[in-house]
């Protein structure tokens, strides 16, 4: 349970509690007043005696028939009724004074004006009590002092009737401000509720992308490695078939295939432990690239060169990957496709962006053109998507006849930086 529910039902006892007593009061001032005066030795007659029996015995029926028994009757009528009566007990015997301080409690339940025109009735009538009484009063010609007595005790009846409704307001404001309270914790509640299902949705989403991207990198990792590599195998292997006869040929192409291989499986174990590529673990990005080209040209018997620009300097894991994956892709392309004689890289360091640019004097094709008409499936898609993967841009220039020009640009995260979906590196 709340702190809210226990104060609403702590003001719910208050109330319950205040209203019973409101009830007992005024029979038990009623009581104390009858038996006071029957203690007391009646100044004037036993009809006098008798007379404020009578009385009592119709208030009590009074209170009983039209407050106890059935609530909430005609409130103004009821309380003028009940005065009635007090005066008539008040000016036959004082003692029923007593009696008319109930008549302020009865007071509350009037509204308005009506109040304060009750408490102030009401204290006129206990300044009689106070003075001794009708008889007393006309005795002594105190009159004069009962208007006084009677004005002050009215002010003051008022003025505490006031802040006693000033009191009640507050803590209508403090219930309705706890039932509002109450509310917004429950809303609260179905709010948190809902979070919970849809932090467990987004969890589940995340987990999934999370798989996704990680098939994703393993593609690309066994294309760029495993996939690669068995190719240029093949093609050395294919190679040395041809040149049987040609011993220093066949050994050259042999020891190419065994080169390949090697790089192959050293790629391929790196890649399973996701770690950087070994032709970046002890060079930078502009020599790792460069070796590349070099093995490359070297292998495939094409020119290959590649030029740097800008402020070489070290960059976050992701991107140096990302671009030394993209030249060899793209040099792989050019092997596989392009029939070129001649293959230019420029590496250009920007202020917030690097770029690669590989461009082939080859036999191009339509970019426009459905790709199921050419080989490599997973190339030109897994650079994209690396690249991407990094914000960056990937743009491919190329027409039959006018060669290719392939340029990856991603944002120049410096190293040992933390870059979004990964730690420092």
């Amino acid at each position: 349970m709340g702190i809210e529910a226990e104060l609403r039902e702590e003001f719910d006892r208050w109330e319950s509690k205040g209203n019973t007593a409101l009830k007992l009061v005024p029979y038990f001032l009623l009581a104390v007043s009858v038996t006071i005066s029957l203690l007391q030795p009646f100044g004037h007659s036993r009809a006098q005696l008798f007379a404020a029996l009578g009385l009592s015995v119709t208030v009590a029926c009074w209170m009983l028939w039209f407050h106890t028994l059935h609530p909430r009757p005609v409130m103004v009528l009821y309380y003028a009724g009940l005065l009635a009566l007090t005066a008539a007990l008040v000016a036959i015997a004082p003692w029923y004074g007593f009696f008319a301080f109930a008549c302020y409690s009865q007071a509350y339940y009037l509204r308005g004006r009506w109040r304060y025109l009750g408490a102030a009735a009401t204290a006129t009538i206990s300044a009689t009590a106070f003075l001794g009484g009708v008889a007393e009063i006309n005795a002594d010609g105190l009159w004069g002092a009962w208007l006084g007595v009677g004005a002050v005790s009215a002010v003051l009846a008022v003025a505490l009737f006031y802040f006693a409704e000033m009191a009640i307001h507050r803590n209508d404001r403090q219930r309705q401000a706890l039932v509002e309270l109450h509310h917004a914790n429950v809303r609260l509640e179905d709010a948190l509720a809902e979070n919970a299902g849809l932090q467990a949705r987004l969890m589940e989403q995340a987990r999934e992308a999370g798989v996704f991207d990680e098939r994703q990198r393993m593609a690309r990792e066994i294309h760029d490695t495993l996939a690669q590599g068995l190719g240029g195998i093949l093609t050395q292997l294919q190679a040395a078939e041809q040149t049987m006869d040609k011993p220093e040929t066949l050994h050259r192409h042999m020891i190419n295939a065994m080169d390949l291989a090697r790089e192959s499986l050293t790629e391929a174990r790196q890649s399973v432990y996701a770690v950087q590529p070994a032709m970046l673990a002890d060079a930078r990005l502009p020599d790792a690239i460069g070796e590349v080209a070099r093995r490359w040209s070297q292998v495939n018997a094409i020119d290959a060169a590649l030029t740097t620009t800008g402020d070489a300097r070290p960059m976050h894991t992701d991107v140096e990957v990302t671009l030394l994956r993209t030249a060899q892709e793209a040099l792989a392309n050019v092997a596989k496709h392009a029939r070129a004689g001649r293959v230019g890289l420029t590496l250009s360091y920007m202020e917030d962006l690097v770029t690669l640019d590989v461009r082939d004097d080859g036999v191009g094709f339509d970019p426009a053109a459905p790709r199921a008409s050419r080989t490599g499936g997973f190339g030109l898609a897994g650079m994209r998507q690396r690249v991407q993967r990094l914000a960056g841009r990937l743009e491919i220039e190329s027409e039959p006849g006018g060669g290719t020009a392939i340029s990856a640009t991603v944002p120049a995260i410096p190293a040992l930086s933390v870059f979004p979906g990964g730690g420092a590196q």
